[in-house]
């Protein structure tokens, strides 16, 4: 196939070991699924099952793990081109508990430096990614060289053409912050979020959408409060903000005005994780599409909605059928529909159905956009 592609993303690509039994502590886990993960990687496998044509910028490492996730992208459809493996560093580990409906925790393996931060500025096919119709990019691509200044040379390539998406993406641990996931930081936070602003307003001045949670947002912005954010968001000069409000649905602004406020989808949730990049991805789809803002960001909300009633993230990422299925079969506020899992609890999920959608936190895991709910970091930790 030739021709420019639907969308291009940028980030983090890796494997998730994640337990087949729900509640159960990892120590008594007896038996892992495996799957691909990353959430750039997600969203482009996402999109890929809602028929666009993508394409992932990534690196893995040169062992077993990197060809599986080469190989995983391609079977579902994601061009592997530009991931390429870096010999001196293993490909990312990521490891969860499933408690139904809102507790997640992460453990990630990314000692002594993930290969997807050993992206190189001179290696990126930039006329590609001038030409796609959508480039994506994520906050964890800002955090360290030569990754940083890759990501900024992408976008600045990019000159605000067609749509540019920055997705948020805040993971304290990946700036020296401590803890979860998606949280504070502990008594690093601060100096994390101190250390992040400055890279975060350089890529907003190149994006044309941004997305994000009320954390993402408020380390880009200094906003949590979503219609301040929101507002923030678009004076950093992108078009379009959209704020992820978990258990309270999806707020977006357009610079011209235009507004849409969805609210969640009721699913029977069994693994909040994945279910943020499934909304990446379709809400990518819709803006190929041209809809209007509000029926974008609807079938975006259904994808990950759908996703979080499935225990994989990659290979869970609905088609075409199933989200139109599930938004003409339950409606706006719905009842309890996906699949049902022991433990699985009926929550409100989709809007920026990252886990935190799925019951007060904010995001899951990047198997998720996820994957951004409490989680611990054997790199915030010094274990590998």
């Amino acid at each position: 196939m030739t021709g420019p592609y639907d969308l291009i993303t940028m980030g983090r690509a890796g494997v998730d070991l994640y337990p087949l039994r729900t509640g159960v502590p990892l120590a008594e886990v007896e038996t892992f699924g495996r799957f691909l993960g990353g959430s750039a990687a997600n969203v482009a496998v996402a999109a890929a099952r809602l028929g666009r044509r993508t394409a992932l910028i990534s690196r893995t490492g040169d062992d077993p793990f990197g060809g599986y996730v080469r190989r995983a992208l391609r079977d579902f459809g994601v061009d592997d081109r530009w991931v390429t493996p870096v010999t001196a560093y293993p490909t990312p580990l990521t490891f969860c508990e499933i408690h139904p409906p809102d507790h997640f925790p992460l453990y990630f393996y990314r000692r002594p430096k993930a290969p997807d931060l050993e992206i190189h500025a001179a290696e990126l096919d930039l006329d590609a990614i001038r030409a796609a119709r959508i480039f994506w990019v994520t906050g964890t691509g800002l955090s360290e060289e030569p990754s940083r200044t890759a990501t900024l040379t992408a976008l600045a390539a990019r000159a605000k053409r067609d749509v540019t998406v920055f997705d948020l993406d805040w993971r304290p641990m990946f700036w020296g912050g401590e803890g979860g996931a998606s949280d504070a930081g502990g008594a690093r936070g601060p100096a994390a979020m101190a250390a992040a602003r400055p890279h975060y307003a350089a890529a907003l001045a190149h994006a044309t959408v941004a997305v994000g949670n009320a954390d993402e947002c408020e380390v880009a912005t200094g906003e949590r409060e979503p219609h301040a954010a929101a507002r923030a968001l678009l004076d950093a000069g992108v078009e379009l903000a959209v704020v992820k409000r978990g258990p309270r649905g999806v707020l977006a602004v357009h610079r011209d005005g235009t507004t849409a406020q969805v609210p969640p989808m009721a699913v029977e949730v069994v693994n909040g994780l994945g279910a943020g990049d499934a909304f990446g991805g379709a809400l990518c789809h819709g803006l190929l599409a041209g809809w209007d803002l509000e029926r974008a960001v609807r079938y975006a909300n259904a994808a990950g909605a759908i996703v979080a009633s499935r225990l994989a993230c990659s290979a869970a990422m609905p088609g075409r059928d199933e989200v139109e299925g599930l938004l003409g079969g339950a409606g706006a506020d719905g009842g309890c529909v996906g699949a049902g899992a022991p433990g699985g609890g009926d929550r409100s999920a989709g809007a920026g159905a990252d886990a935190g959608a799925l019951g007060g936190g904010d995001r899951s895991h990047d198997a998720g956009s996820g994957g951004r709910a409490g989680g611990r970091s054997m790199e915030a930790e010094g274990r590998s």
